[in-house]
């Protein structure tokens, strides 16, 4: 408890009586709730002049979303701690993500918010682990799958498809989106395929010379993927870059 009671915490829900409802919550948990504030963006201008030791974040909300303020804070030399609070479970691969502290369903049971805020109150002062991993819903759980692991994304349909050396996961994600985040730490091949770099193997031609069709190998995956022309002269410089070009 004495750890929790240092707890400088700010509450972020657009719905007053929720607001007003955690406030009392956190005060009976001993940690002292700095702020309460209505939506996400006051909340950022907030956290611009301030700093706190948990954010106590509501995800849906009108304009910004919890999701995207907690992306912003995640930038941050030394972000808050984040428990999310939702009456959704659906978000709940984002917040793991985001590696949040915990992830609480409304209405917020005391004795959770309890165990959320002894969780906060454990990692303070640690960097968060995104991009570490990725959360993925596998049947009823949820599995990290640490980066290293992951071979390469493709766009299908709706969903984008994680593909490790043993399995094949949905993200919600759009690609667009995992290659801003991921950075330099992935390569287009094609318009619907990222390709981790750790992966690269080998540039190999597949089609006939008359076509010059190329593809590269990748680590654990038997079957070469296909480049567009546009996006080969990248991928020979990262391979002769590597000394994978033969």
């Amino acid at each position: 408890m004495g750890a929790v009671n240092r707890l400088r915490v700010l509450v972020v829900d657009d719905e007053p009586l929720a607001r007003e409802r955690m406030v009392g919550q956190v005060a009976q948990c001993g940690a002292t709730a700095v702020a309460a504030l209505p939506d996400a963006a006051e909340a950022a201008r907030w956290l611009e002049r301030q700093t706190v030791d948990v954010v106590l974040l509501d995800i849906s909300m009108p304009g910004m979303s919890g999701v995207e303020l907690a992306r912003k804070l995640r930038t941050q030399q030394l972000p808050p701690q984040l428990v999310f609070t939702t009456a959704h479970e659906q978000y709940a691969v984002d917040a793991f993500e985001l590696d949040a502290a915990d992830y609480l369903l409304k209405p917020v049971r005391l004795e959770r918010l309890r165990q959320a805020l002894d969780k906060a109150a454990a990692r303070r002062g640690q960097l968060p682990a995104i991009e570490a991993h990725f959360t993925v819903r596998h049947r009823d759980s949820l599995l990290n799958i640490p980066i290293s692991a992951v071979r390469y994304l493709k766009a299908e349909q709706k969903y984008v498809s994680l593909v490790t050396a043993t399995g094949e996961y949905l993200l919600d994600e759009s690609l667009v989106a995992l290659e801003q985040r991921l950075g330099d730490s992935v390569l287009r091949i094609h318009r619907n395929c990222l390709v981790m770099r750790h992966a690269l193997l080998a540039l190999l031609r597949i089609g006939n010379e008359e076509d010059e069709q190329w593809g590269v190998q990748l680590r654990d995956i038997a079957q070469p993927l296909a480049i567009s022309r546009r996006q080969l002269p990248q991928i020979r410089a990262c391979l002769r870059q590597a000394d994978h070009l033969p």
